[in-house]
């Protein structure tokens, strides 16, 4: 993984340094099309979850990742349409760099031109799942939902997605590398 600090990325005319993100060699605008309530922060936190743990509120749009002392670190996250959303908790059961994405079957049934899909489309900048993917598990079985990257986002803070929770590529790797799996995770 290649993650640049941004002042090393020469900016385009009207950006400033600090809005640009190299991700693996795939340079992105942290500022396209986000509220920028939804740009990762450390907050003061009183809700639910253990430190370390990961909680989702899909109302606020927000994914905290609790450190305790009354302290999170926020990003902002797209989630499902409304009854898409896995609602409870899971467990990281498995993490993955640049994953492969393949439509389920339910989706596909939901969005017909996604059959065009049904093989699978292999890692990299051009696939939904993003820079990076955590796969959550019930009992020790995949419950198909994840939290990762996305190349759409625009989605972020919005409810748009098949049920899984988008991040920001740059976002989901500050995620991804302080998040073992075991990591539990509340989605309420």
């Amino acid at each position: 993984m290649t993650l640049t600090a941004s002042g090393c990325v020469s900016a385009p005319p009207g950006l400033a340094p600090r809005d640009l993100v190299e991700v693996d060699g795939v340079t992105y605008d942290r500022r396209a099309q986000i509220d920028p309530q939804y740009r990762r922060q450390r907050v003061r936190y009183r809700g639910a979850g253990e430190p370390g743990s990961i909680v989702v509120n899909t109302d606020d749009k927000f994914l905290y990742l609790v450190e305790g002392d009354g302290w999170a670190t926020r990003y902002g996250v797209g989630v499902g349409q409304a009854g898409l959303s896995l609602k409870g908790n899971a467990t990281v059961g498995h993490k993955a760099e640049w994953p492969s994405w393949t439509p389920t079957e339910n989706m596909m049934r939901r969005k017909p031109r996604l059959v065009q899909y049904a093989s699978g489309v292999p890692g990299g900048p051009d696939n939904p799942l993003g820079a990076r993917a955590l796969y959550l598990y019930r009992g020790g079985k995949d419950t198909m939902f994840r939290v990762h990257g996305t190349n759409e986002p625009w989605s972020i803070g919005r409810a748009v997605s098949s049920g899984c929770v988008r991040l920001l590529n740059d976002d989901v790797i500050d995620l991804y590398n302080r998040t073992p799996v075991g990591t539990s995770v509340v989605i309420i």
